[in-house]
């Protein structure tokens, strides 16, 4: 509800109408995307807690010398997680609802105009109903990443299924009774999809004419008190999302800037970026053998195949963990058994000791990013292309290689960028595949932030922060266009 509401009402406010630093707010209301939602929760609890800015703030202006003197609402709780993934997650609302708006002809609703519709009945009779999809697939993307989560409601003190699965396989050693919970998540997970695809039904909205003829939408000014709400509407959410987390986290840094040169950092910077590159590449070329199969072939079976393989992200890190972690543990044990018996060696963890574990789950994960960026720059291209180079004797992989692989090198870019930023932010799967003694930037901001020791993870955090603003920026240029 909190990410529906504040995206969905930032979106209507910078698409209809000209206000204060509109055309910033539009791109600033994006930058809470860039911030991992555990590395907010870290930040937000140094900021609203006792010794926080803001409770300083009350007992200074108020006279307070402790807390029975004033009350204050506890940021540890299920309420402060709940603001605290609402504050990050709503941009995937503003986004759909946002580029919806964006395709959107006025004729329906300068047809409503002519027929007396007000403002508020205007957003709530015509509006929300024409971006109800939109805002069902933020909505589904929000509970996905909340289903996903283990930093947050760890460190908030909130019980989950998710940071269950964790705790049973990791603290109490017990893998059986982790897949059990998994399992009953993966039926939740799978429960939402088709609660999603059954209200939406045989629904469809559009209007008559072609979209190149459609009118834009023509935003009008606020006068008096309302330009300054729908400034204040745009701003609070940035300034909670991404100011707070930032100014928190830079406080921190600043006081020891020394710290971006530890070694730990380091080693975990570069592990951070070898996986990403590596999962990245995976992802891409496994992504373009999926997009170009169903480019050149028409088999229904191939599609679904495709929608499956794809659909990794709908799934928590956690269950990817324990699914991928189950078969190729039994794989290294089966092969180190049959090599000690025939040769008398060992090969050891061979894939859950090496990392290839942990890229395996990145490129199950992010597949649909990468296979979405790519499916969407092959539909761009018509395929006259592809058969103007039949025609002049060239097969199927030379057409690919020579004529359409150069042409989507933006949309491979694209796809490359966004699956490697996501590995960098990635926790849940990483902490519970990752092989003993390695750490990626995620894995050492959680384990300071475990110790209570959130100040020596801020240079840590930052980069992660700074990694996932580039993708957000990208986001922003593709829906400008």
């Amino acid at each position: 509800m909190l990410t529906a509401s504040i995206g969905t009402l930032t979106a209507w406010l910078v698409a209809f109408y000209d206000f204060p630093f509109r055309n910033s707010l539009q791109w600033l209301l994006m930058l809470p995307l860039a911030v991992p939602t555990y590395i907010s929760a870290y930040a937000f609890v140094e900021f609203f807690s006792f010794t926080g800015e803001l409770q300083t703030l009350v007992r200074t202006i108020g006279g307070f010398q402790s807390p029975r003197d004033y009350w204050f609402p506890e940021i540890r709780s299920l309420g402060g997680t709940i603001l605290v993934m609402g504050m990050v997650l709503f941009p995937y609302v503003y986004l759909s609802v946002r580029t919806m708006f964006q395709f959107q002809g006025s004729n329906v609703l300068d047809s409503a105009r002519v027929l007396g519709a007000a403002r508020w009945r205007l957003f709530f009779k015509i509006i929300l109903p024409l971006v109800r999809p939109a805002i069902i697939l933020g909505v589904t993307l929000a509970l996905m990443e909340t289903l996903n989560d283990i930093g947050v409601v760890e460190h908030m003190g909130t019980q989950t299924l998710t940071f269950s699965i964790f705790s049973v396989w990791l603290n109490q050693n017990d893998l059986a009774g982790a897949a059990q919970i998994a399992l009953f998540l993966l039926v939740i997970v799978i429960g939402l999809i088709a609660i999603e695809r059954y209200s939406r039904g045989e629904r469809k909205f559009h209007e008559a004419k072609a979209t190149s003829s459609k009118p834009k939408i023509t935003r009008r000014d606020l006068v008096g008190s309302s330009k300054y709400i729908a400034f204040l509407a745009c701003l609070l959410p940035v300034i909670l999302g991404f100011g707070v987390p930032v100014y928190v986290l830079g406080k921190y840094a600043a006081a020891d800037i020394s710290g971006i040169f530890s070694p730990q950092l380091v080693e975990a910077f570069f592990t951070s970026v070898s996986l990403g590159i590596v999962a990245a590449i995976f992802a891409v070329i496994i992504g373009l053998l999926l997009t170009y199969s169903l480019r050149v072939t028409n088999i229904p079976i191939l599609q679904k195949l495709v929608r499956i393989a794809s659909s990794g992200y709908a799934v928590p890190g956690t269950l990817v963990a324990l699914g991928i972690f189950l078969p190729l543990a039994t794989f290294d044990n089966q092969l180190d058994g049959v090599l000690r018996s025939t040769l008398g060696i060992s090969s050891g963890l061979l894939l859950t000791g090496s990392g290839a574990a942990l890229v395996f789950a990145y490129v199950v994960r992010f597949m649909a990013m990468a296979e979405g960026n790519l499916s969407n720059g092959f539909n761009k291209l018509s395929p006259n292309i592809d058969m103007a180079g039949r025609s002049l004797g060239r097969t199927r992989g030379q057409v690919l290689k020579l004529i359409l692989l150069p042409i989507m090198r933006p949309a491979i870019i694209g796809a490359g960028l966004l699956v490697f930023v996501e590995v960098i932010k990635e926790l849940s799967a990483t902490i519970m595949l990752r092989p003993f003694g390695m750490n990626t930037l995620s894995t050492h901001v959680y384990d300071y932030a475990s110790q209570a020791r959130v100040e020596d993870a801020a240079i840590g955090c930052l980069l992660i922060i700074a990694a996932g603003a580039v993708p957000v920026m990208l986001l922003l240029s593709v829906g400008e266009r």
